[in-house]
C-alpha cells in the first residue's frame, strides 16, 4: 500500500482510502454485497489501521460506506459457504485465513490508539459490528436514523463472533444475551441505550460532519463530534427504545444460564413481546443457540484477547460440525429457509454436545491468535 500523506488517496478493490487535513478514511465500497466483508477487504484495512498507528500525519481513523444502504452486512457468507464445502474434501487454507485475520482486525480496532470514528449508517451486522465495537476510551460510535444493528448469527448456525462474545456480555442487564441468543434488530434509539453508540445524526447531516472532521483543530474529535450531535439529541430518546421497554423482561427471562430455562420462562408470560421472542428463538438452530449462551457466559470473565482466541476455535468447531453450512444453504444458497438443524429441537441438545465447541483446536504455543495482548 502507497505512503499515505495529506490529502492524499488510495483505492483498492472494495475499499476507498483517503487522508484529509489528519482523518484516514476508509470507505467500504462493495455495495452489491452489501459491504460484505472479503479476505481482501479485511487485508486491506489492517494494512491501512496498522500503519497509521504510527503515522504522524495521520491523527484519527473514520470507518465508513460508500452506499446508504449498509454500513456492513458482515461476513461474506456465500465465501464461507463454497469455501466451506471445499473443506470437506481437504480443508481450505482461505477460511481459516479468513476468522484468523478478521479477528486480528476486531483486536486491533478494540484497542486502537487514536480516535476512532464508525459512521453506522444502514445496516451494520456481524462482521459488520466487528468493526465499529472498540473499547477504547478514543471510539466514537455514530447512528442515523437508518441504522438497523444486529448479530444474527444464530440464525445460519453460527454464534455472536469478532469479539460478540465479549461486547454483548458487558452490555447492561441481559441486552446482550438477548440480542446473541436471538438475533433480533436494534434500531438507533436501542443502539445508545444499550451502549452499542454513542451519538445519533440525522443520515442528511453526514456529509457536514465530514467537512466539519476535516477541518477539527487540536485533534479534538469527540467535542466536535458531540458539539455537532447536540442540536439532533431531542429527535431521538433512547429511554424509549424498545430494548428499554422491554428492560425489565428481558432480565428477568434471560438472565437463567441454560436455554431450556429461558424457553421454559419464556412459555410462561403471556406478554407479546415475551411471545414473539419465544417464536425467534424457536426457529433458530437449537445447538447454536445453547453454545452461544455458554460463549457469552464465559466471555463475562474473560480479556478480550482471549475471547477471540476461544471464537477462534469454535468457529473451526462450526464448520466441522455442518451446522453452520446448512444455515447458508438454508438462508442464501437454495433460499427455502427451511435449515435441517442436526439436533432438531432443543430437548435433544445435550452438554456433551456442546462441550466440543470450546475444546481448543490448538495448543496454546501454536494458536494462530496467540500473540494477541
Amino acid at each position: 500500500m502507497p505512503n499515505l500523506t495529506q490529502q492524499t488517496s488510495y483505492m483498492p478493490a472494495d475499499i476507498r482510502i483517503t487522508i484529509d487535513h489528519g482523518l484516514g478514511c476508509l470507505t467500504l465500497d462493495r455495495p452489491q454485497a452489501m459491504n460484505s466483508l472479503s479476505l481482501d477487504m479485511i487485508r486491506t484495512m489492517s494494512q491501512a489501521l496498522s500503519a497509521w498507528r504510527t503515522d504522524e500525519n495521520v491523527h484519527a481513523a473514520l470507518i465508513n460506506s460508500s452506499t446508504p444502504k449498509a454500513f456492513c452486512a458482515g461476513g461474506d457468507i456465500r465465501f464461507f459457504y463454497d469455501v466451506g464445502i471445499a473443506g470437506l474434501r481437504g480443508g481450505s487454507a482461505l477460511l481459516e485465513d479468513f476468522f484468523t485475520e478478521e479477528y486480528a482486525l476486531n483486536h486491533l480496532i478494540h484497542h486502537y490508539p487514536k480516535p476512532y470514528i464508525a459512521l453506522m449508517d444502514g445496516i451494520v451486522m456481524g462482521g459488520g459490528m466487528g468493526i465499529t465495537q472498540s473499547s477504547a476510551a478514543a471510539r466514537i460510535r455514530i447512528v442515523t436514523e437508518r441504522t438497523r444493528m444486529a448479530m444474527p448469527e444464530v440464525n445460519i448456525g453460527l454464534f455472536p463472533d469478532v469479539g460478540g462474545g465479549y461486547f454483548l456480555s458487558r452490555l447492561p442487564g441481559q441486552i446482550g444475551t438477548y440480542l446473541g441468543l436471538t438475533g433480533e434488530i436494534a434500531g438507533a434509539a436501542d443502539a445508545l441505550y444499550a451502549d452499542l453508540a454513542d451519538v445519533f445524526i440525522p443520515r442528511k447531516e453526514l456529509p457536514a460532519l465530514l467537512t466539519l472532521l476535516a477541518s477539527v483543530k487540536d485533534r479534538q474529535y469527540r467535542q466536535a463530534i458531540d458539539e455537532f450531535a447536540a442540536p439532533f439529541a431531542e429527535q431521538i430518546d433512547p429511554a424509549n427504545s424498545v430494548l428499554a421497554r422491554q428492560r425489565d423482561l428481558i432480565d428477568r427471562h434471560f438472565s437463567h444460564d441454560n436455554v431450556a430455562a429461558i424457553v421454559e420462562s419464556l412459555k410462561q408470560d403471556d406478554d407479546p413481546f415475551a411471545k414473539k421472542t419465544l417464536d425467534s428463538l424457536l426457529q433458530r438452530s437449537p445447538l447454536m443457540v445453547c453454545v452461544s449462551l455458554e460463549q457469552i457466559r464465559r466471555s463475562a470473565n474473560m480479556e478480550l484477547a482471549d475471547c477471540l482466541r476461544l471464537e477462534r476455535t469454535m468457529v473451526r468447531r462450526c464448520f466441522e460440525h455442518g451446522e453452520v453450512l446448512e444455515g447458508i444453504r438454508a438462508l442464501v444458497i437454495d433460499k427455502d429457509h427451511a435449515p435441517q438443524w442436526r439436533p432438531a429441537s432443543l430437548a435433544e441438545v445435550s452438554q456433551e454436545m456442546i462441550a466440543p465447541f470450546f475444546e481448543s483446536a490448538w495448543p496454546a504455543y501454536a494458536h494462530p491468535l496467540r500473540e494477541l495482548d
